[in-house]
């Protein structure tokens, strides 16, 4: 069992001032955003603030990062929506039940997966593809917040169906509704940018609930969020069957991917600025027990926060008692001042969630990808130079067609395939020496000057051999020979880690293609993995000798009549 408090060992109290401050301007962001992201998942407002506190504490108690922030986010809060709209109606009692029971199936996920040390799967999620789910995500969440922000009804299905039906009901936009939901986005926005010191979301929900009560902007037609329960929430376990909390797996395995690659990263970014490691399967435990605790307080699903945890760290926290005091002032909030939030405008709200998330939209990131490969390299490296970008827009693709739950598998898929496609495609390079040189011998299409003994193909397969490239690495060193028109090929084997049957056989085949139009093929600088395995194979001396450079070898082959 992991132990608890490690998060806040060697505590000075030199700290105190620091963390108290960190705290206080946490939930000044917090507060609001709590607000904005409960309504993305489709709960009244309160739910987000009943989540935050037992999510802080359990996550200080069992976490590993001194400062990360946990609570409700816009790309969990999502897929909260998406996986609790296909069991209930949304403003259902049911559905509110099934949320709360969503955070609870996700704490017992990421709690499993934690003891059972399965961290490393998130490592499957490549960059690319989590950046284009990412985008996909924060235009769907766009869309679902423009309705409320312009005044009109909200439309249903995918992205592009929704963009459509706000496009046809512009000529029903509330004029005063739009011009306090532009005017609160262009606040956070425009302090974001100039005063970022300032918390933007606060200061445009007391603009909006000021506007609306000196402007009396209710009778204008401007909704507001209306009545927030005071008071904490009840707790216990969701009340609904064993059949509806295992409808919930699949969701929660979604959420549990997403929020733990955002919070793992959040946390390893500011563990290295601290000089301190987090351990990523504390990180599950603390993900999983602060899920436990929200879901049982009535929450929703919560997770690791960068944008939060970049205000804390910049405020200067030390440990996780700022985390601390942000649950306690989110306690008080919830008893004392939730009738502040009352009259704040919905569009206000939209804008402030629409705030959050555009930051979101990295289109530039997509670019990069794009352009990462120059020419060059694709003349290197042949077309799959391009898998990276291809795999993030099947991701924001998916997302924007499929929806969230949808997009996220189709994501994951996308990872998977990119990792076998590379592995059945490793580059297969051509060396060569610059002349007067006596360093290694080095790719000849990077240095187009380096040049081999005529008659003698060098090549080198950068990466493990095994049955899904065998194939792809014997046609391909083929096919350079004949290019070459060489009759002996070294393999330099000291970039092939491993090897397995299949492709210990492909070699022996490749010898006997080679043996076949008088020539040879000669390993030079293995491991020991690839000689044990020919010899097992039966393998002639000829090519289980390994030479120890790739110059004896070379000189074997010109030795060799050639």
């Amino acid at each position: 069992m992991p132990s608890v408090f490690s998060s806040m060992r060697g505590y000075r109290a030199g700290w105190l001032r620091a963390d108290l401050i960190a705290g206080l301007t946490v939930w000044a962001v917090l507060v609001p955003e709590s607000l904005a992201y409960a309504a993305i998942a489709g709960v009244s407002p309160v739910v987000g603030l009943y989540a935050a506190p037992p999510a802080l504490v359990l996550y200080a108690i069992f976490g590993s990062s001194r400062h990360l922030v946990v609570g409700p986010m816009s790309a969990t809060a999502a897929l909260s929506a998406a996986t609790v709209a296909a069991l209930a109606a949304q403003g259902s009692a049911d559905y509110a039940k099934l949320t709360a029971a969503l955070a609870v199936v996700t704490g017992v996920v990421a709690v499993l997966a934690g003891l059972l040390r399965l961290g490393f799967l998130a490592g499957f999620i490549s960059e690319p593809v989590l950046k284009g789910f990412i985008i996909g995500l924060a235009l769907v969440i766009i869309a679902g917040q423009l309705p409320a922000l312009f005044g009109v009804e909200k439309g249903e299905g995918d992205f592009f169906e929704k963009i459509w039906d706000l496009i046809t009901n512009l000529g029903q936009t509330n004029g005063w509704t739009l011009t306090i939901g532009l005017t609160s986005l262009a606040l956070v926005l425009a302090l974001k940018r100039y005063l970022p010191l300032l918390p933007a979301a606060l200061v445009a929900v007391v603009y909006g609930v000021l506007a609306v009560v000196v402007l009396d902007l209710q009778d204008h037609g401007v909704a507001v969020v209306g009545q927030i329960d005071s008071g904490l929430p009840s707790l216990g376990l969701p009340d609904l069957g064993l059949s509806d909390y295992l409808s919930l797996v699949g969701g929660a395995v979604g959420v549990v991917l997403v929020g733990f690659a955002e919070g793992l990263g959040a946390a390893k970014t500011y563990a290295a600025k601290a000089g301190y490691d987090v351990d990523p399967n504390r990180e599950l435990v603390g993900l999983g027990t602060a899920n436990l605790g929200s879901g049982l307080a009535s929450g929703m699903v919560v997770n690791g926060s960068l944008s939060k945890t970049a205000v804390n760290g910049g405020a200067g926290a030390k440990s996780q008692v700022s985390g601390l005091v942000v649950a306690v002032l989110t306690v008080i909030t919830l008893l004392f001042l939730t009738g502040l939030f009352e009259q704040l405008p919905e569009a206000t709200l939209a804008a402030v969630v629409i705030a959050a998330v555009i930051e979101l939209v990295d289109l530039p990131a997509l670019a990069r990808l794009y352009r990462l490969w120059t020419a060059r390299l694709r003349s290197i490296y042949g077309p799959a130079v391009r898998a990276d970008f291809l795999a993030a827009v099947v991701a924001l693709g998916g997302v924007l067609v499929f929806d969230t739950l949808p997009g996220l598998f189709l994501g994951i898929a996308a990872s998977v395939l990119l990792l076998v496609y590379r592995a059945s495609r490793p580059n297969v390079a051509v060396l060569g020496r610059l002349e007067g040189n006596t360093e290694p011998w080095v790719d000849r299409a990077r240095y187009p000057d380096a040049r081999s003994d005529p008659g003698i193909l060098v090549a080198r397969v950068e990466g493990g051999l095994f049955f899904a490239n065998a194939d792809h690495v014997r046609q391909r060193i083929k096919e350079l020979a004949r290019t070459e028109s060489a009759r002996a090929v070294v393999l330099d084997a000291e970039t092939t880690p491993w090897i397995d049957i299949t492709a210990t056989q492909m070699l022996l085949d490749l010898a006997n293609d080679l043996a076949r139009h008088d020539g040879r093929l000669l390993i030079a600088r293995d491991i020991g993995q690839v000689r044990d395995l020919l010899g097992q194979a039966g393998a002639d001396d000829t090519l289980t000798r390994v030479y120890r450079t790739v110059d004896a070898a070379v000189a074997a082959a010109r030795d060799g009549g050639l």
